[in-house]
């Protein structure tokens, strides 16, 4: 129920323009791409309500009709993805990190002359930086309080494959794309000039004549 189980649900996620920015901005000055996931983000997250539920299948209480009191957040709850986000932000803030005001999901640290930058989408992490020892201590500080897995260069962000060389970033949509036509059942069809059944017959129009042909 809205107002007594939870309240606030609403969490923020990175803007297209400020992926953009973040990547051009790597690109350009050559900086190091690092991904980062986090496993069961959203257990992470604290709860400011008191939430029950009943007991999970599988397990059995001795003591009568009983239910468990939830201690962390949990899949499911509307409220989720708020809670994690706000774990994370309190983590990064205590680091140094600042929030950005175009984009509450892009973070940047900047300290004796370390810049780092860091780009948020839900459990997704996207780090850069001009000092790439700050940004490996960066990470062994985020793993401490997090299951973080480190995904290595940025490979896929957001359904776009990235590719880097000395010329600079390259995007590909074409994974996402055969996902989607796998999903339509189409991945095995043949592409054809002319979209239209080999001597299909057209049906005789018995409507009247355009009056304007133009």
């Amino acid at each position: 129920m809205e107002g007594f189980d939870f309240t606030e649900t609403f969490a923020p996620i990175a803007k297209m323009t400020s992926v953009r920015c973040f990547l051009s901005v790597a690109a350009t000055r050559g900086w190091e791409l690092h991904q980062m996931d986090v496993h069961n983000a959203f257990l992470h997250g604290d709860l400011e309500e008191d939430i029950y539920m009943t007991l999970p299948l599988g397990f059995k209480s001795s003591y009568g009709n009983k239910v468990c009191k939830l201690q962390k957040s949990l899949y499911g709850l509307k409220q989720t993805p708020r809670q994690w986000f706000a774990k994370l932000s309190s983590k990064l803030l205590e680091y140094g990190f600042v929030h950005s005001y175009a984009d509450y999901s892009l973070f940047t640290y900047h300290k004796n002359g370390v810049f780092m930058a860091l780009l948020v989408y839900v459990d997704d992490i996207v780090l850069t930086g001009s000092d790439s020892t700050a940004c490996s201590a960066f990470k062994v500080y985020l793993h401490n309080y997090f299951r973080i897995k480190d995904l290595g260069p940025l490979k896929c962000l957001l359904g776009i494959e990235v590719a880097r060389n000395s010329d600079g970033l390259f995007f590909s949509q074409c994974k996402y794309v055969l996902e989607i036509v796998k999903e339509c059942g189409l991945l095995g069809a043949k592409p054809v000039e002319f979209p239209m059944e080999t001597n299909h017959q057209l049906a005789c129009a018995t409507g009247p004549d355009i009056t304007d042909a133009t």
